[in-house]
């Protein structure tokens, strides 16, 4: 999510995400570890970037680092940096992010995905605030705030072998889970007004709103990709509405994981064409995933055909 969903994300009408805040406020007073729970979409990283504000470190830098991006040394060296050498690869000298956050806040995505030895070394860095670079036996200190955030179950990851167990426990002291979006439906409708107003904004398409059987299909619908999947639904909507009211068609919403709405316009075995299923097939999965990367994976073809098609059937 990008900062124009900040000020509805916390402007919020569900007592139970008012309530959440309210924690969350409490986390930000302290200089804890804090991990980030909750799934895919649900805002962990504006909410990482509030608490940052909302701390004793707002003025320090705030750095973040993407754990899926980056594989082997790759991983170990973004976060603790690496000497020249290192590794294969490993031109320059490389300070790391840790160094980078010094005074202030780190933020660790998806810690869940680090492997074996940036585990380790994050553990050790956890229980005395020491590191080594890669390639390096001098040892380093640094006052670094951690926030991590992840959308899997660590519980599960540990009793599998792939997580830490010793990690795990660390990194759970004062935890914060966010809601689901279908569990402050409350929200619903301002957050998607919101996205209706930046967007119709941005495109220059003034007076745009949305139909009552939009706004119903809304509600009902479960939002897999929460936060995320309703932002990319109304930009998506916004682009391709060729009226200035948005019904369920241009959102997406029209199918199966819409309760009690109209019949679907686009489904296996309805007599349309196999352009057209494909098309709302691409929206639908990008609209759900966190990346165009991971769409693409889902998609099961590579992210350049995924531009290309998303060019030719009015997705971009």
């Amino acid at each position: 999510m990008d900062q124009s969903g900040e000020p509805a994300f916390f402007d919020s009408r569900s007592p139970l995400f008012l309530r959440f805040l309210q924690s969350a406020a409490r986390a930000a007073a302290s200089d804890a570890v804090l991990l980030l729970r909750g799934e895919s979409g649900t805002g962990k990283n504006v909410l990482a970037r509030w608490i940052r504000a909302n701390s004793p470190r707002a003025d320090a830098p705030f750095v973040t680092i993407n754990a899926p991006s980056l594989s082997g040394d790759l991983m170990t060296s973004a976060l603790f940096g690496h000497r020249k050498g290192a590794f294969t690869g490993a031109i320059a000298d490389v300070a790391g992010k840790v160094q980078e956050a010094e005074g202030g806040t780190l933020l660790l995505e998806e810690v869940g995905d680090l492997t074996p030895d940036a585990q380790a070394r994050l553990l050790r860095f956890l229980n005395d605030r020491t590191y080594e670079r890669l390639g390096e036996a001098r040892e380093r200190q640094a006052d670094v705030r951690l926030i991590a955030a992840t959308n899997r179950e660590l519980e599960f990851e540990v009793r599998a072998g792939r997580f830490r167990e010793d990690l795990f426990h660390r990194l759970n002291v004062v935890t914060l889970t966010l809601p689901a979006l279908r569990e402050r439906p409350e929200d619903i409708l301002p957050l998607a007004n919101h996205y209706l107003s930046v967007f119709a904004q941005k495109q220059r398409r003034i007076g745009l709103t949305l139909s009552s059987a939009a706004e119903k299909a809304m509600l009902t619908h479960r939002w897999p990709g929460n936060l995320r999947e309703l932002r990319n639904a109304v930009e998506r909507a916004v682009i391709l509405a060729l009226q200035n009211v948005l019904d369920l068609s241009e959102l997406g919403l029209a199918g199966p994981l819409v309760s009690n709405a109209a019949a679907p316009l686009a489904h296996v075995g309805a007599m349309i064409s196999l352009d057209t299923l494909e098309r709302e097939h691409i929206a639908r999965v990008v609209a759900q995933s966190p990346s165009l990367e991971a769409a693409a994976r889902t998609l099961g073809i590579d992210a350049t055909t995924l531009q290309r098609k998303r060019k030719r059937y009015g997705l971009m």
